[in-house]
């Protein structure tokens, strides 16, 4: 893989980069070779008042590297920069970063207001001033009414925001937010995003949190940085990930992707013309063709589309046969055999927006001509 780096085109007018991670790495005892690290040598920089999101799988190196800016684990190799100045050996309790962890470490005995204090306390600030500092941070979070409550006695989404108030309160120069939502169940979740989201719109602190859950770091995040096995996949905004993954890992990670092989039959500078069994010949847009003219196409399912095939097989389109079909609520997932020894395809339909295909059905599938995409199968030919 090409070496790490976190920008790969100029930085927006306006922008200023104010977090910096210059080739940092982290490899544990027992893992002493950099191809075992668990952070291997990222490059990496977060704008002034930007939310990025560190999106990967469990064991990718994520937590790592948020605890390795937040100062509660050294660094193998490698700098942390904020504002320009090295922190990399600062103590973590000198760093002015807020922290919200997956658990919420909230203490159960004390009430919401002394929760929130705490970080003020500890940094022998004003009582006065201690009162105001948490009345605002209360207010932000919508938790003014509940400052005399015990932390026990709040709800998973309540003891969300109380954490979220404590780490904001101390008026941080980064927000870390390690799985934030997690704990949380799947209406308190998009809840949850909405008011993280709209909390860093008002304050516009420079914020990272890392998840595993592509949903959040789509919704809420300016840029997502995709992590596998230490290393940073892909680096953009939210719809260059989606719509135009650099390989076949951020294409798998981030949503729900068809990727089928096939043979190049022309090419220009927009894209190339693929011949795929079962599908003809496809159009897709990118240009990871490997030297011996192969190349792997991307559908996204609900870029794919089915009709009738008709028993006179007037409709057009590839052909193929429906094995399943699932109905969500919002949608209908198929699994589609096609002809002709072509591969099985996801489809997404929304329910209630046409007829629904039971297993066994022939069908005809289109797509618009801005679906397909050419993925590489490594990172190295994106």
């Amino acid at each position: 893989m090409t070496e790490q780096t976190a920008d790969t085109a100029p930085p927006a007018a306006g922008r200023t980069d104010y977090l910096r991670l210059r080739a940092l790495t982290k490899v544990f005892p027992g893992r002493s070779t950099p191809a075992g690290a668990a952070v291997a040598g990222i490059d990496l920089t977060v704008a002034h008042g930007e939310m990025l999101a560190v999106l990967g799988p469990s064991g990718c190196g994520k937590s790592t590297t948020l605890r390795m800016i937040a100062g509660l684990i050294e660094p193998s190799g490698g700098t942390v920069e904020v504002g320009g100045r090295d922190i990399t050996r600062l103590p973590a309790h000198r760093r002015d970063m807020g922290v919200v962890f997956q658990s919420y470490a909230l203490f159960p005995h004390l009430d919401v207001a002394r929760n929130v204090a705490f970080g003020l306390e500890m940094r022998k600030v004003a009582k006065s001033e201690v009162r105001e500092r948490v009345a605002r941070a209360l207010d932000l979070v919508r938790l003014g009414h509940l400052g005399g409550r015990r932390a026990s006695q709040l709800s998973g989404g309540q003891q969300q925001r109380v954490a979220l108030a404590r780490a904001l309160v101390i008026e941080p120069d980064v927000l870390l937010l390690d799985e934030p939502l997690s704990n949380l169940d799947a209406q308190l979740r998009g809840a949850m995003r909405d008011e993280i989201r709209r909390i860093h719109q008002e304050t516009r602190i420079t914020t990272v949190f890392v998840t595993h859950d592509q949903r959040e770091a789509l919704s809420m995040a300016d840029r997502v940085a995709v992590m596998n096995a230490g290393r940073i996949e892909q680096l953009g905004t939210p719809e260059d990930v989606y719509e135009r993954p650099s390989g076949r890992f951020t294409a798998e990670f981030v949503g729900r992707a068809n990727l089928v092989a096939g043979t190049v039959t022309g090419q220009d500078s927009n894209g190339a013309e693929v011949a795929v069994p079962g599908l003809g010949t496809v159009r897709a847009a990118g240009s990871a063709v490997t030297p011996d003219g192969r190349a792997t196409v991307m559908l996204r399912p609900h870029r794919v589309t089915l009709r009738p095939a008709g028993a006179d097989g007037r409709a057009g389109g590839p052909r193929g046969t429906v094995l399943s079909a699932g109905y969500s609520g919002e949608v209908i997932s198929y699994r589609v055999r096609t002809a002709d020894g072509g591969p099985e395809l996801e489809v997404e339909q929304p329910a209630g927006a046409g007829g629904t295909f039971g297993p066994g059905t022939e069908v005809a599938l289109g797509w618009d001509a801005a679906a397909p995409r050419l993925v590489a199968d490594n990172q190295d030919a994106a």
